[in-house]
Formats: C-alpha cells, sequence, structure tokens
C-alpha cells in the first residue's frame, strides 16, 4: 500500500519500509514514533482513494532512526574590487525515520 503525506512543507509518496531525510521533529529522540495524519492519497494500484485535501481517517506510523546533521553548505559573497568577502555555513538538523505501518 502506499501513501502520499505531507510533512513540514514536503510531499513524499511512501510505502512500508521506506526510510526518508526529513526536517528534524522538535522533542523527539531516537526510537520515538511518530503519527503523520496529513494524508493526501492513499491506495495500491486501481483502488486508491485521494482526499480533499486530507483523507479522512487515514495515518502513517513512522519510528525514527535516528536525528542527525547534514552535510554544510558554504554560502560565499563578493563584490570584487570592494575588498568584501563574506562566507557563513549552515548545516540543517535532520530525522531519519522510517515508515512501519498505513492505515486507511
Amino acid at each position: 500500500m502506499k501513501a502520499t503525506i505531507k510533512t513540514q512543507g514536503r510531499q513524499f509518496t511512501v510505502q512500508e519500509g521506506d526510510v526518508l531525510f526529513v526536517n528534524r521533529y522538535p522533542e523527539t529522540e531516537t526510537g520515538d514514533s511518530v503519527t503523520l495524519d496529513n494524508v493526501l492519497a492513499v491506495g495500491d494500484g486501481e483502488s486508491m482513494k485521494f482526499g480533499t485535501p486530507l483523507v479522512d481517517g487515514a495515518s502513517v506510523q513512522a519510528k525514527i532512526l535516528e536525528n542527525k546533521r547534514g552535510k554544510k553548505v558554504l554560502v560565499f559573497k563578493k563584490k570584487r574590487r570592494k575588498g568584501y568577502r563574506n562566507k557563513r555555513g549552515h548545516r540543517q538538523e535532520l530525522s531519519v525515520i522510517k515508515i512501519e505501518s498505513i492505515t486507511a
């Protein structure tokens, strides 16, 4: 069974056993369970249910495998011949989740 979910402003099409990298869920630890209630579509193949905008009674259970930080992204600004250089970095906080069950 597949489901299209919306979490933290992004949409994913998932099925049981999938592993996703999403923005970190606040106040969670490794091993916690998360219930994702924003299900936009659910089903498999011919028997798909589409919500308007959400499917009533559908939810997805996920388990947090790890909370970590992503790769560093460098932001470098420069204006030529002016002596202006600015270098900053950013590392995004991520949660690695595994989809355990989909209920429709």
